[in-house]
């Protein structure tokens, strides 16, 4: 009875034991196979990456995955296996490979679903439809976005413009020594600029001086990605994962912002009034029934998001570096205020003229692009890309910030020179402008990047026309951040003094 009882006993050990045991040994294999019998496995970079997405994970969830990308291109090139199925590149031809337009023929790279797959049930929106969804929606959208459309909407953008010029005006009169956080004031701009444009009515952040519950929930929601991103390497476990893993507070903001969205989306379309708002031209088509409503909340989602935070973004970058150096401020203040007489002369097409305003947009978007990741995709069957023959199922990218900090691609690519994008030094004659894509490239390019440039241009010339701008002192080092898919911005502090006529 006794041996009986022992033997019983120690085969349920060994079971116990066979489970754990087991998952090791194929963890251990999986690791085997990826680094020496994987289809990348010839690709260079860290043996650690090649085994396992878990210093990916590590890295993203820490905030610094693009930093740590890019300091791999510099160490192993073009091209770095940043995971076992995932490829960055840094090269100037790889924009054209992975995201132009193919030729009759030639092999589509599709989006990657485990970046831009929403989660549970959502609709999707044009920057994650499918390519027949995204073809018709972009033709309904197009006209909204053309330069007729945003000539019609240049009076809207100069009330929320001309709104801010004159809150910091009243304010640096009655105080001269405040202190403005630019990354508040521009989101505050942008984003009441958008909520007029999409659904007819601001949000009033300019008038109230703080966020909208809304957009602190957009802000706040960016988190949320970072960790679908994550837990989409386990796709076993990811409606586990999902339930578990996410902190409830960024899962109750996504929810917030969805309830935004939608609420708005309804009130808008309940107006008869004809706006040449974003849905007023939108409705005025005869495809425009070709929307349905899950789709006017999906993309109404993609529009308050890349049409605001982006914009602010840049502004915010720009700002930094310019006020970092003096020489290139003076030069694009010097030609923005002999370009206009009056500030009642500064017009949306008057503004495109300026040269140096546009070649420090340009280097501001290369030296802190809104978008530093890279936007992957997956190869349907062995692609070539830049120079590289790479096998079909491969998640593959440009890594944004890597390629334009790359010294192949750029002189000096650390420096913010403006002058670059002049076209008349020949110190930066050799630059490869190619692989500058801040708005992506090809059928999936931007949208709405006509808008941004106005807007941008806009926000940017009527503050340096009215004021001189100084950086305090501790926002000196505002550039070190991390990187939640977006920059997780800290207030950039400075000080405007009105200038007088």
């Amino acid at each position: 009875m006794e041996e009986s009882s022992f033997l019983s006993h120690l085969v349920t050990v060994n079971a116990t034991l066979a489970i754990p045991l087991g998952l090791v040994a194929y963890q251990i294999s999986r690791y085997i196979y990826n680094i020496f019998f994987h289809p990348l496995r010839k690709f260079p970079g860290p043996i650690t990456a090649a085994a396992s997405p878990i210093p990916n994970i590590r890295h993203n969830l820490k905030g610094n995955l693009v930093n740590w990308v890019c300091d791999l291109h510099a160490q192993y090139g073009d091209v770095v296996r940043i995971s076992p199925n995932e490829l960055s590149f840094s090269g100037a031809d790889a924009y054209r490979d992975i995201y132009g337009h193919k030729k009759a023929g030639q092999p589509t790279l599709n989006k990657d679903p485990r970046f831009y797959r929403n989660p549970g049930e959502e609709s999707s929106g044009i920057v994650n439809a499918s390519f027949e969804d995204h073809a018709r929606m972009r033709r309904i959208f197009s006209h909204a976005f053309s330069d007729r459309a945003l000539k019609m909407q240049e009076p809207l953008f100069l009330t929320y413009v001309d709104k801010l010029v004159r809150k910091i005006r009243d304010n640096s009169t009655a105080n001269p020594q405040q202190k403005y956080n630019m990354v508040k004031l521009y989101n505050f701009t942008t984003f009441d600029i958008m909520s007029d444009l999409t659904f007819g009515e601001p949000l009033n952040m300019l008038d109230d001086g703080s966020y909208h519950p809304w957009i602190a929930a957009i802000l706040a929601g960016f988190r949320l990605g970072v960790y679908l991103h994550s837990i989409r390497y386990f796709p076993l476990l990811e409606s586990l994962m999902f339930r578990y893993c996410i902190p409830e507070s960024i899962l109750k903001n996504h929810q917030l912002h969805n309830e935004f969205s939608r609420a708005r989306v309804d009130r808008r379309l309940e107006k008869k009034e004809a706006r040449p708002d974003i849905w007023g031209l939108v409705l005025q088509r005869d495809d425009a029934s070709g929307l349905s409503r899950k789709e006017m909340y999906g993309n109404t989602n993609i529009f308050m998001i890349a049409g605001t935070e982006t914009t602010a973004t840049l502004l915010s970058g720009l700002t930094f570096h310019l006020l970092h150096n003096p020489d290139k401020l003076r030069l694009l203040t010097q030609e923005i205020r002999e370009a206009f007489e009056t500030e009642k002369d500064i017009t949306i097409e008057k503004l495109q003229s300026l040269k140096y305003l546009h070649a420090c947009l340009e280097e501001g978007l290369r030296m802190y692009p809104p978008v530093p990741n890279a936007l992957p995709r997956i190869t349907t069957v062995s692609t070539n890309i830049d120079g590289k023959n790479v096998p079909a199922g491969t998640s593959v990218g440009v890594t944004n910030l890597a390629a334009y900090r790359n010294p192949d691609n750029f002189k000096n690519p650390n420096q913010f020179v403006p002058e670059r994008w002049l076209g008349d030094s020949p110190l930066y004659a050799q630059d490869k402008k190619h692989g500058f894509q801040p708005f992506s490239t090809g059928p999936r390019a931007c949208l709405g990047k006509n808008m941004a440039y106005h807007e941008m241009r806009l926000i940017l010339t009527k503050l340096l026309f009215n004021f001189d701008l100084v950086l305090c002192e501790e926002s000196q080092q505002w550039i070190d951040q991390k990187i939640f898919i977006i920059w997780d911005k800290t207030p950039l502090y400075c000080q405007l003094t009105p200038i007088t006529a």
